[in-house]
């Protein structure tokens, strides 16, 4: 239901409630209830002596709240305190405000606290109040202070007292949160080392202008799911439509943006976060998926080629020693990839009906492969997001409406010029000729940490990989004279004019955006493209139409049909689409461990939340707070 029919009906609640009569008996006049917003003002006043709290009420998310604060605080001015009372003044008050003006009830004093009735018949609807703004929490609280501390003659009881208090700091936390600042932690290491795991951080939402709630029913303080419980935050039965306030300035090149997750309208609900799969691409996901099933076909062949690479294996050094469970992953890997190398091609002609059964497999027999475990996993089916609900993530803001973007070699080229390299950047290198000393030393003079990954070997110290700033290589260099520093690239054909791609081929070019079967993008090179812009106009055909699926069905709503003859947007062939929205190109500084633009493509400009500004606090799991990280400024 849309947002706009809650406000119209909060503009006739007044009129509903015949407040021109009772405002009579409170001792104003009735032509002040008639006043659309005044009227508000006014009842707030008479009834709790808190006017300005009536400005509450145009936030979403807030309006609903403050009306069921009004309602209970008007009929209690009428002498309706039950337990009863108060859930029909929170959730349907009409029954009991035609009375009101029906019966001509006295207005009451407010609540004399020194009065045992009064205090006593209002008990459970104070109760009531408590467990519906914190539930079970704001009781504990609540009965523990009242244990350890006496009730003051005359003075509200510790129920109404944290009832009141923590239901207005919930008010004013979810209007700061929602259109001022909101705390975000950095879970995984796809923005290091600009931005560590462990870092918690501020949103400065003013920066860009804050997104009005498209779900503001929602329980406060949490984003899409209730802790420990695993149940939705928020219910879709009022809904906004995209809208953002005016802000100080517009998302620039090079800033730190939080987003919600272009991909996750659909999410696997998997809630082991940061290491489930709900904030995974699910398109990526339906993929691989189609992938594994298809393998399925030939478990057999995989089976017996793994056990005779594995043997193979033993054989050529028996005296040996090997972990047998990295041995069979590696065996089962190899044989995977040469049978899947021999039946790609029936993959490829069958696309469409594997990714059919691999999204069915998902939503009804609820397991996917969890490729972080190498195993099977069962979760709790598929979850369907709105925008605002979708997971919050963070990288670097590379690319702006219109601008032309290209990767070659792992250098990014913005509109043809090489784009600036942030201080903190990583790039991996294979380095080699090199001996490393100690992991401690490592750590103090170069600030390499191998817990996070910063340097492995994979051969047991012949060669290494480093995940290496500018800065990191030019110490190492200096350290180090004869060591050799190569970027890795990852293969790449579509440079190659004599090169004949294979199946194989095809199906890897899955893995990074546009999941096109033949456009060849990878982690280090990606094909030349421009990235849209709001009004722009494009010519659409059967060899762009990939960069764009997901923008015109999914972004901006339409219907899209491509068939032998044609493209056809809502029904109608065309050969031209126009962009209703500005789009962003965004990407980790940690540039080969991070999930963005270059496996999920553009970020639309409403799923943009605001501008990460400053690390206020930070903790490493494995070292403790990292104290030089406390209030820095993000850059």
């Amino acid at each position: 239901m849309s947002i706009l029919l809650f406000y119209l009906f909060l503009l006739v609640h007044p009129y509903i409630s015949m407040w021109w009569k009772s405002f009579e008996q409170a001792g104003r006049q009735s032509w002040e209830a008639l006043i659309p917003g005044y009227n508000y003002f006014v009842a707030f006043k008479i009834m709790c002596n808190k006017p300005f709290w009536s400005i509450l009420l145009l936030f979403p998310g807030v309006h609903l709240v403050m009306w069921s604060a009004l309602n209970v605080s008007y009929i209690r001015r009428f002498g309706y305190f039950t337990l009863l009372d108060t859930v029909q003044g929170i959730f349907f008050p009409y029954i009991l405000f035609y009375k009101i003006a029906s019966s001509k009830q006295d207005f009451l004093p407010e609540t004399n606290w020194a009065n045992t009735r009064e205090t006593e018949i209002r008990l459970w609807g104070d109760h009531l109040v408590l467990f519906l703004t914190l539930p079970v929490i704001g009781h504990v609280v609540a009965l523990a202070l009242g244990l350890v501390s006496r009730e003051k003659p005359g003075k509200k009881s510790k129920i109404k007292e944290w009832g009141d208090s923590i239901l207005f700091a919930l008010v004013a936390a979810s209007i700061i949160r929602t259109y001022v600042f909101e705390p975000f932690q950095i879970p995984t290491g796809s923005m290091e080392k600009t931005l560590l795991v462990g870092d918690f951080l501020f949103v400065n939402k003013l920066a860009y202008g804050p997104k009005a709630p498209v779900t503001p029913l929602s329980y406060p303080l949490v984003h899409n799911t209730v802790p420990w419980v695993n149940i939705k935050s928020y219910t879709t039965l009022e809904k906004g439509s995209y809208t953002r306030l005016p802000g100080f300035g517009g998302v620039n090149r090079y800033d730190v943006v939080v987003f919600n997750y272009p991909s996750g309208d659909t999410a696997v609900y998997d809630p082991r976060m940061p290491n489930g799969l709900m904030g995974h691409d699910y398109h990526g996901i339906v993929i691989n998926e189609a992938k594994r099933l298809y393998m399925k076909q030939f478990d057999v062949q995989v089976n017996n080629l793994a056990f005779q690479i594995s043997d193979s294996i033993r054989k050529s050094n028996p005296t040996q020693q090997y972990d047998e469970l990295a041995l069979q992953n590696y065996a089962n890997n190899q044989a995977s990839y040469r049978v899947l190398n021999q039946k790609a091609e029936g993959f490829v002609k069958e696309i469409e009906s594997w990714k059919k059964k691999a999204r069915k497999m998902l939503a009804e027999d609820k397991i996917a492969m969890d490729n972080s475990e190498g195993r099977i996993i069962e979760h709790y089916g598929l979850v369907y997001r709105p925008v605002d609900k979708r997971e919050n993530y963070i990288k670097r803001c590379v690319g702006l409406p219109g601008d032309w973007m290209e990767i070659k070699k792992s250098v990014l080229y913005v509109n043809g010029k090489k784009a600036n390299v942030a201080p903190e950047q990583n790039l991996r290198y294979d380095v080699s000729n090199i001996l490393l000393p100690s992991q401690a030393t490592m750590k103090e003079r170069f600030g390499l940490e191998i817990e996070r990954s910063d340097y492995y070997s994979e051969d047991g110290g012949q060669t290494y990989k480093m995940n290496l700033t500018a800065t990191e290589k030019g110490k190492l260099k200096r350290a180090f004279p004869t060591a050799l520093f190569e970027v890795e690239i990852d293969d790449q054909y579509a440079d190659n004019k004599l090169y004949k791609p294979t199946a194989l081929d095809f199906m890897n070019n899955l893995n990074m955006f546009p999941k096109d079967l033949y456009i060849n993008n990878t982690t280090t090179d990606f094909t030349k493209f421009q990235i849209p812009r709001k009004g722009q106009t494009i010519s659409i055909n059967k060899d762009n139409i990939a960069w764009y699926r997901r923008i015109i069905s999914a972004y901006e709503g339409h219907s899209l049909v491509e068939k032998a003859d044609g493209i056809y947007i809502d029904g109608k062939k065309t050969s031209k689409y126009t962009f209703a929205m500005n789009y962003y190109w965004l990407m980790g500084d940690n540039r080969y461990n991070s999930a963005d633009s270059r496996v999920w493509g553009f970020v639309p400009e409403d799923h943009v939340v605001g501008r990460a500004s400053l690390v206020w606090f930070s903790k490493s799991a494995y070292a403790g707070i990292r104290w030089e990280r406390l209030f820095k400024l993000i850059k």
